[in-house]
């Protein structure tokens, strides 16, 4: 269930704006050759990939060693608010394309009072690019992961990758989820609803940029004073 909220300019206003946004969007971003479930299976294909891989190498992990899974969640959970908060609603230095994308296009083509997608061609203004994600995993991933299993142990290199891969796909879920449609199965799910409201509210215009950065668990939200649960 969507959150609903005040509204100071007219729903009907909202609507044609939205769908002039919309409209857009499509034209100018998403190929006729895209399919969003093309592009969510190639994601999960790789992240799941790279968990596999990582499971399949380690080697008898220690009880110490096994920490690095809470450790790496709580990382997770930060990165996630931070990168949101910061990166993405406020033009940083060098990474302006995502504050670009997110803050200019994805927060206009969903709105508190329009958060769900018309077709599956919408996954493009909802999933991170393929590319991106593989910049990721080259960029962040393998020279972290080098670097603790220097400091520590593969074990512990092994164990931060996978539990961060399988952090962002459930990032990527959540987010998917949240923009499908009322009557789609996953809003029965027990408790989804509330995760759905915070984002929905996040969506709020007037907001957006101050509250509820956490996609998924809101522990971060919760910790910095910017948790709303309207």
């Amino acid at each position: 269930m969507h959150a609903k909220v005040k509204q100071l300019v007219p729903l009907e206003s909202q609507n044609e704006a939205v769908r002039s946004v919309r409209a857009n969007y499509r034209v100018e971003f998403i190929s006729t050759h895209y399919h969003g479930y093309l592009h969510l299976a190639m994601t999960m294909t790789l992240g799941l990939g790279v968990i596999s891989l990582c499971i399949y190498w380690l080697e008898s992990p220690s009880m110490l060693e096994w920490l690095t899974i809470p450790a790496t969640f709580l990382y997770a959970n930060f990165a996630e608010w931070a990168g949101h908060k910061y990166a993405m609603h406020r033009p940083v230095k060098g990474l302006g394309f995502v504050y670009k994308r997110h803050s200019l296009q994805h927060h206009k083509f969903f709105t508190d009072t329009h958060m769900e997608i018309d077709s599956n061609q919408d996954f493009k203004a909802v999933l991170f690019p393929i590319a991106i994600v593989g910049f990721f995993v080259v960029a962040f991933f393998v020279p972290m992961g080098f670097l603790l299993a220097w400091l520590f142990s593969p074990n512990v290199a092994l164990l931060l990758v996978a539990t961060g891969m399988a952090y962002y796909l459930n990032y990527e879920l959540f987010h998917l989820s949240y923009h499908l449609k009322e009557e789609h199965w996953v809003h029965r799910i027990p408790g989804f609803t509330r995760f759905a409201r915070l984002h929905t509210t996040h969506h709020d215009q007037r907001i957006m940029a101050h509250k509820n950065f956490n996609i998924t668990y809101p522990i971060m939200d919760w910790l910095m004073g910017t948790w709303d649960r309207r």
